[in-house]
């Protein structure tokens, strides 16, 4: 499955060109949840509210879930010119961690940030109920990948609350969630190089950028009208064309 996106006026960019695995092609199962998280994109229900929700993939270590509080190494390095250069180091002190679980609202672009030391079921519950609780009595669809800490075999939390929805990516299209595009900002305009000696440090300046990104908030917007699939490349000479 190709995804397409351009840009547009008061829109930020929801662009991704990536290809599906070959399971989830040939799961219709798949196909179904990836028609269903598109129709939400292009015409969610009407009065309910859409969002998507993810932990922190791609923060500080690259495939890590969780932020990292890292001390660079600073200095100076003296040309032949006579002029200097500063920069960090790719040596680091790590001192502890911390882990962001975020909701964005797909209608307004906003997002709400939570912070907690662990990754695990009864975190995500408990950042559930703080996004519910902003919401009531509305109806909530909720697009989600299918990690087990946001789906287990019987979810009870779920049954308990009966005006929400949860939309579960497919394996391998992890990137139709919204959220994961905003990750990829915070990492670049927030974390990319920045020292820290706490994991404090790492929530406040999360804290920091998510008050200053929701003051200018606009959705993302799923340009692609029309979703079409391909045949996988069968050999490996062909992946280098």
């Amino acid at each position: 499955m190709i995804a397409n996106g351009v840009r547009r006026p008061g829109a930020l960019v929801f662009a991704k060109r990536i290809q599906v695995g070959l399971a989830a092609r040939r799961n219709s199962s798949s196909l179904n949840n990836i028609a269903d998280i598109v129709g939400l994109y292009l015409q969610p229900p009407e009065n309910a509210v859409v969002l998507s929700v993810d932990e922190t993939p791609h923060i500080q270590a690259p495939c890590s879930s969780q932020g990292q509080a890292l001390e660079r190494a600073q200095g100076w390095l003296k040309l032949p010119n006579g002029k200097a250069l500063t920069g960090f180091s790719h040596e680091s002190k790590r001192h502890g961690t911390t882990t962001l679980f975020a909701a964005l609202d797909v209608a307004t672009g906003l997002v709400r940030g939570g912070h907690y030391r662990r990754r695990r079921r009864v975190e995500f519950r408990h950042f559930m109920n703080r996004t519910v609780a902003q919401h009531p009595g509305r109806e909530i669809h909720v697009i989600l990948d299918n990690l087990n800490t946001h789906k287990p075999k019987h979810d009870r939390w779920l049954a308990r609350h009966p005006n929400v929805y949860f939309h579960f990516t497919p394996t391998h299209a992890w990137w139709l969630n919204q959220i994961e595009v905003w990750f990829s900002i915070l990492s670049s305009k927030a974390l990319a190089g920045a020292s820290f000696t706490a994991p404090w440090q790492v929530r406040d300046q999360i804290d920091a950028f998510i008050a200053a990104y929701n003051q200018d908030a606009q959705p993302f917007e799923w340009t692609k009208q029309v979703v079409f699939s391909q045949h996988p490349r069968s050999k490996y000479a062909d992946l280098r064309n």
